[in-house]
């Protein structure tokens, strides 16, 4: 019974993609959804940007394996990059009227810098996109009772989630989201209420000061080199390495005007970081009502404490309210971030090499919806490995922005707040940045400092020295007229 009401809400959130689907005319609208989106959508959107798997299966699962401080990069770092978007980034961004975040690596510097950093761009959803279909494929296995294998449930997760994002695009995203983050907030709500009324939580205090008596709040680092830069890392490859991405600002540039763009970001992430104390409260409070299956999950997998305590614990409503919940929140994170590699790769890569003839806007919706297509396929392919390797979500998401933070945040912020940055500050910004970051993951993935934090010291030297000193000049053909 209850999978067959999460078959129909599957249907449902396909039909909205469907519908959406009618007001793509251009590949404009399939990207950007006309820039008309108003202030509600776009904070539903900003916020649904990370609140996906991670936050209500990963992070719930690190603090009750680890403590607070472990969840440093995420919730604190997804706010942290969120906010600071919304507040340096969108104004500037929005006024250039671009597509997408790599059109603005073409005009401010070259065609050469606009392709490496778009291909870093759409290499770094790989981790973040299979990290929610591998939790889609998690929630089918819980659901069915171990029916469907979490193998299949991938496939069937990741064929739901690309086909509905391949009709409708930003719009197909818009307004799932708004109907998805609906039963998101309402539906968690409602059951930390439940919660709170059985007889072995009573209410929200109890499990703050259980957790607190367990020492889970340890929130700051011990006073060691190593374990500070550890800390001020996790804070930052998340903080810094997801601004310079294609989600967030899609999701920005979808405003229908500047104000909307930067308060609808800041709006968005503030709400994230507020509500992301949502699951991790349910979650620790399921090791008061049933210690004994917590204690063997989290042996087994942490991931599995929430959705296990619902099946066993919560009424029939309640099951479908929170898996319904659980599915819109992976579902709306996933379409976003599966479009957003889609459009980078379409628009700042192979629309280069398309004959002018073929430069239309219908043209490039088309390579568009392929591209869709075949990045769910690497998608599935990565998640199959990822689960045989035993990778948590966590871990897939905290790895999934080192290279953007390595050579993509240094060329990005320069670009807008430093006049003197050149194309050769950012080329050689680019080179130091990644080539640090990749030796020292082969060489040193231990070291005191970071792989990802020396590549961005790196990149920033590679920038000033670069912009400084003599300048390299690079030709390349011109860009074919939008």
């Amino acid at each position: 019974m209850l999978i067959g009401f999460v078959t129909l809400y599957l249907v449902l959130s396909i039909g909205i993609g469907v519908y959406a689907a009618t007001k793509v005319h251009s590949a404009a609208d399939y990207i950007t959804a006309g820039r008309s989106l108003p202030m509600i959508v776009v904070v539903a959107m900003v916020f649904a940007t990370w609140f996906g798997a991670e936050t209500v299966l990963g992070i719930p699962a690190t603090f009750l394996a680890e403590n607070l401080g472990a969840t440093i990069s995420d919730p604190f770092g997804a706010s942290l990059a969120l906010i600071l978007f919304g507040l340096f980034f969108a104004r500037p961004l929005y006024r250039m009227k671009l597509v997408t975040l790599g059109d603005f690596f073409r005009e401010r510097y070259n065609r050469p810098v606009e392709v490496v950093i778009s291909l870093a761009i759409a290499a770094s959803y790989l981790g973040w996109v299979s990290a929610q279909v591998v939790a889609l494929g998690l929630v089918f296995n819980v659901l069915s009772s171990g029916i469907i294998t979490q193998q299949e449930g991938i496939l069937i997760g990741a064929a739901v989630v690309a086909l509905y994002t391949l009709f409708g695009g930003m719009w197909s995203v818009a307004l799932t989201t708004l109907v998805q983050m609906t039963v998101i907030v309402v539906g968690l709500l409602w059951i930390a209420v439940l919660v709170g009324e059985m007889p072995e939580v009573n209410g929200i205090t109890p499990v703050v000061e259980h957790a607190a008596a367990a020492g889970k709040f340890a929130f700051w680092p011990p006073l060691e080199w190593a374990a500070i830069v550890t800390f001020v890392v996790g804070l930052l490859t998340m903080g810094l390495g997801s601004i310079p991405q294609q989600d967030v600002f899609q999701r920005s540039n979808s405003a229908k005007n500047e104000r909307i763009a930067v308060w609808g970001t800041v709006i968005g992430g503030t709400l994230y970081f507020l509500f992301a104390a949502v699951p991790i409260y349910l979650t620790y409070a399921a090791t008061l009502v049933d210690p004994a299956t917590t204690t063997t999950l989290l042996a087994q997998d942490a991931q599995l404490v929430l959705p296990t305590f619902v099946k066993d614990h919560m009424p029939f409503y309640a099951q479908i309210i929170f898996y319904g919940a659980l599915l819109s929140v992976i579902m709306s994170t996933a379409s976003g971030t599966l479009l957003a590699p889609a459009v980078t790769i379409s628009e700042n890569i192979i629309k280069e090499f398309l004959p002018h003839h073929r430069m239309s806007q219908k043209a490039l919706l088309h390579v568009t919806r392929g591209v869709v297509v075949a990045f769910a396929m690497l998608v599935v392919v990565y998640s199959l490995w990822s689960l045989d390797a035993e990778t948590s979500i966590h871990t897939m998401v905290a790895n999934a922005y080192k290279v953007t933070m390595a050579c993509a945040f240094v060329p990005l912020f320069a670009g807008i707040y430093w006049k003197r940055a050149t194309n050769t500050g950012a080329g050689l910004s680019i080179i130091l940045g990644f080539g640090v970051w990749i030796a020292m993951e082969f060489i040193a993935p231990d070291a005191a400092l970071p792989p990802q934090f020396a590549g961005l010291i790196a990149s920033a030297i590679g920038m000033v020295a670069g912009s400084l000193g003599p300048q390299v000049k690079l030709t390349a053909p011109p860009r074919a007229a939008r």
